[in-house]
């Protein structure tokens, strides 16, 4: 038993001494995530999804206008942080929400991501658009906002039909992905178009605007 002890003991001694000469591997992007998953989704777009089965796998491929702080344990308000937006300003009557929009960014199909991608995205969640969903369970979400417009390629704004200070509290959950314009919602069910931001959209944070 005694032996047995030491052995332990001298193994893990020498793990520790290992953990500690070896330096932490820097992360690198790229490679294939795998992950269990208990059952199997029935779509891969988020808007047409319900379960966690769909939506939380597929939170990490997807990006929004903006998101909540993933450093910060609690979501609130002053969590809330740019991602394909670069910064949002409300009107002084609170019912337009204006977002810059990140340049340099693409799907990954090469298409360039623009304000008409935001706009299609939620004119398809208030049924307004030609293109359907086959379900729409967060339609209700959006029962405040009268309408979305595109202020050139980078710019969008949401025009609300009263004061809604939390609407940005909608935008930022991770059930709130933008889609590509240009991609059927048939197909973003089984091959899902996902933004893919250059060098200098990667680096080109801006404050945030309240």
């Amino acid at each position: 038993m005694k032996r047995h002890l030491c052995v332990l003991l001298a193994t893990g001694v020498a793990l520790m001494a290992v953990a500690v000469a070896e330096p932490a591997s820097a992360q690198k992007p790229g490679g294939i995530l795998r992950m269990y998953s208990p059952d199997s989704p029935a779509s891969m777009s988020i808007h047409e999804e319900a379960t966690i089965f769909a939506e939380g796998p597929m939170m990490g491929v997807f990006n929004n206008l903006v998101m909540y702080d993933q450093h910060v344990p609690q979501n609130s308000l002053q969590t809330i942080v740019p991602d394909l937006a670069t910064g949002w300003s409300w009107s002084e009557d609170g019912t337009e929400l204006t977002l810059p929009l990140r340049e340099g960014v693409t799907w990954h199909d090469g298409k360039p991501f623009t304000a008409k991608d935001v706009q299609c995205t939620w004119d398809m969640l208030t049924a307004k658009s030609s293109e359907k969903l086959r379900v729409n369970p967060r339609k209700s979400w959006y029962r405040n906002l009268d309408s979305v417009t595109a202020n050139g390629d980078y710019q969008v704004t949401f025009h609300l039909k009263r004061p809604q200070p939390a609407f940005v509290a909608l935008l930022a959950s991770g059930f709130s992905p933008v889609y590509p314009c240009h991609v059927p919602p048939r197909d973003m069910r089984s091959h899902p178009a996902a933004p893919v931001r250059s060098n200098s959209a990667n680096t080109s944070r801006t404050s945030i605007s309240k």
